[in-house]
């Protein structure tokens, strides 16, 4: 047989999307494996996820990424959902199987490593999370499935707040309530874990926070953000400033990220290398 000019294509699928650093760690580890794979990173506007789902299918890629605000709405368009998946009920990554499209979540598992990583474990813990979005319900379910005591959804709009919460109830074993949001938030006292989920202060929008009461936030509580571009966000600041353990979102984007490789490669992942890729990425030491 002749030498193989195809590569493997993989990338993702999201609006906004130019911002996202995903491709350039990803590309980083293909190349450190040795492996022919390219990431793409696309600009799909919202109604248009459909016709690019079919192009998933007709340029025989090997999978996709979804992120903002197509995490739900690719449901509707797989074949086949992992069993975290069907539980949160929003996808962030695609496996292209000879055309069956079998959807999985890796971020509530990304974010729970990045949590280990730190020494902390959500176990007996009360997390309240900012949000009832994709990533919103990936982290609040797989703290709840991971022995979390409690998780308070604080959102907007009540019902995705409350539709979430009452899921965690009926679900794990973990209790859920819904924290209405509609003026700055007064963090729950007894909160261990706060967590921004919500896409407040993604870039360009980088000096923007979660209307939050920030001196509400104890000096003994770890404080997370999904946000990754920039990592060290207002939000993260302003829990630092009140005494509080942060952890900013390159971790969480680091091991969802190495998930996705494996499944998508069947290797291992170089987690030193894309942990290192993005720190260079940002500029960090």
């Amino acid at each position: 047989m002749g030498k193989n000019y195809r590569s493997e294509l993989v990338g993702a699928f999201g609006c906004p999307i130019d911002e996202n650093p995903t491709g350039v760690m990803e590309e980083a580890a293909f190349k450190a494996k040795g492996l022919d794979y390219r990431y793409l990173t696309i600009k799909v506007n919202e109604g248009d996820l459909e016709a690019a789902m079919k192009a998933v299918r007709v340029l025989h890629m090997r999978g996709i990424n979804l992120t903002i605000p197509h995490k739900v709405e690719v449901l509707r368009y797989l074949d086949e959902l992992s069993e975290a998946a069907e539980l949160i009920g929003a996808v962030n990554m695609v496996v292209n199987n000879d055309g069956k499209l079998w959807g999985e979540n890796t971020d509530g598992k990304g974010f729970l490593t990045s949590l280990t990583n730190e020494g902390i474990s959500v176990a007996g813990k009360t997390i309240t999370v900012l949000g009832a979005g994709g990533a919103a319900r990936a982290i609040s379910v797989e703290c709840a499935l991971a022995g979390a005591a409690k998780v308070n959804i604080a959102n907007r709009g009540r019902t995705r707040g409350t539709e979430l919460a009452l899921l965690i109830n009926e679900r794990t074993s973990a209790k859920a309530e819904y924290i209405p949001w509609d003026n700055a938030l007064e963090v729950p006292a007894d909160t261990d874990i706060l967590v921004n989920a919500t896409s407040v202060g993604l870039y360009p929008n980088v000096n923007d926070k979660p209307d939050v009461n920030y001196d509400t936030i104890k000096p003994n509580t770890t404080v997370s953000d999904v946000i990754f571009n920039d990592p060290h966000t207002v939000f993260l600041q302003e829990a630092e400033r009140r005494g509080a353990k942060t952890i900013n979102g390159l971790g969480m984007l680091v091991n969802q990220g190495a998930v996705n490789f494996t499944l998508w490669t069947g290797v291992e992942a170089p987690i030193d290398i894309m942990t290192q890729t993005l720190k260079n990425e940002f500029g960090l030491t």
